[in-house]
Parts: structure tokens; sequence; C-alpha cells
């Protein structure tokens, strides 16, 4: 009896863990993940150094404080070894309702109101449905930078907004009018006067973060695209 009540309790809460994952915010799940395999590292790393073994003992224990936050070797840091990109390096994209801004190092995509009623409020501050709900009061250039950044935050959100009958046209026009080269250089983060080889790595890194694996999109990866010609138009020209 006692082995089918701890195997029912297994069962529930691997259950309960699946629905976690399936609803949290995959910034908020990256977080539980680092922290719960820092702990699980360091208590690890205890238990093998009380037993004798400290050549295996250190550098677990540095990893998982690394995972933590308290070390050089933390988890943001381990994912820009080898990167030849400056640190802080930022991509900006603008339209009538939105500023948003593509991180190069975490490609964390942010983004703020800058017209409306909403006007100065971060878009971290709403949910999945009152995001939705925007889009119909955006422009179209507007709603497509704003779908793009709820496909990160929210995956699925398309599928759920199909099934409750308010799903709208995912495809959006581009935007409106030439790009000048300033908006150019912006959107690929690199400095006024810089190289055709810097315009290209630039691209290559950014359609990188914009693959549709990685929570891109269609109209950012057209906007990138669209940079890079304009800038290499003049390179040749």
């Amino acid at each position: 009896m006692p082995t089918l009540i701890m195997g029912l309790v297994a069962v529930a809460l691997l259950y309960f863990a699946l629905q976690f994952v399936k609803s949290a915010d995959p910034k908020a799940l990256a977080r539980v993940v680092r922290t719960g395999g820092g702990v699980l590292a360091l208590a690890a790393a205890a238990f093998i150094g009380i037993r004798g073994q400290i050549a295996v003992a250190i550098p677990l224990g540095i990893f998982g404080a690394g995972l933590l936050g308290w070390a050089p070797m933390s988890a943001s840091s381990i994912g820009r070894w080898g990167s030849r990109r400056s640190s802080g390096q930022k991509s900006r994209v603008q339209s009538a309702f939105l500023d948003m801004v593509l991180d190069h190092d975490s490609g964390e995509l942010t983004g703020r109101i800058i017209a409306g009623a909403h006007a100065g409020r971060s878009l971290d501050e709403f949910d999945m449905p009152q995001l939705a709900a925007l889009t119909t009061s955006f422009d179209s250039e507007s709603a497509a930078l704003l779908e793009s950044y709820m496909d990160r935050r929210f995956p699925g959100w398309r599928q759920h907004a199909q099934r409750d009958g308010a799903g709208r046209q995912s495809s959006r026009a581009a935007a409106t009018g030439k790009m000048s080269r300033e908006e150019a250089y912006e959107i690929l983060g690199v400095q006024p006067g810089a190289s055709a080889n810097e315009i290209s790595r630039a691209h290559r890194s950014l359609m990188k973060k914009l693959h549709p694996d990685q929570g891109g999109s269609t109209y950012l990866a057209a906007r990138v695209n669209e940079a890079k010609d304009t800038l290499l138009r003049t390179h040749r020209s």
C-alpha cells in the first residue's frame, strides 16, 4: 500500500509540473531552471567534498555558484563565450505605436508603447489577452511588431486566439515608405559608416536570433533583411 500511495503522489507531482511548464512564462521558467540547477550543483559539490573528492567538488561548486549568479561564470556569460560582439549591443525598431529593442547577447525582445492611451507603459505590464486586444487598435506595422513580441513571450498564443474565435490574419503589411539609413543602422545595431563586412555579420547574427525556433517572426526578419539591403546598397553606389 505505501508503494501505491507513493506512486500516485509521484504521478500527481509530474502532472502538476507539466502543467506549470506549459503555462509558465519562458523567462520565469528559465530562472527557475537556473536556480534549481545551481542549488542541486552546490548540494552535490558539498556531498562530494565531504567524501574527500575535492578535485571534483570545486569545479562543480563553481558551476553551481555561476548558475545562481554568484560568480563570473554565470549562465548569462556562458552563452557569450567566443562571441566577438561587444556587450550591450542592441537593435531598435520603431513604429507609430511601439518602440521595440532586441538585445543581441540574450536575444530578449522588449518594448514600450509610445502613443495612444497606454503611452509610456512597458509591454511586460500586459498579459496575453490584453496584448491581443491592443493589436485591434494599432496600425498594421505596430500590430506586426506586437505579434512578434507575443510570439516570444507567449509561444502558441496564435493557436489559443484561433481556438477562442479571436484569431487575426498573421500576415502584415511591411513598413510603409522607404527605410532610411539611420533606421537601418538602428535595426542592425551597427554604427553609422559600418563596413559591408560588419553589416553582413550583424545581419547573420540577428537572423539566427529571429529564427522561428527562437521565437522569431517573418515580419522582424523582413525588417532586418530590408535594413541590410538598404545599407549595402549605399556601399555599392
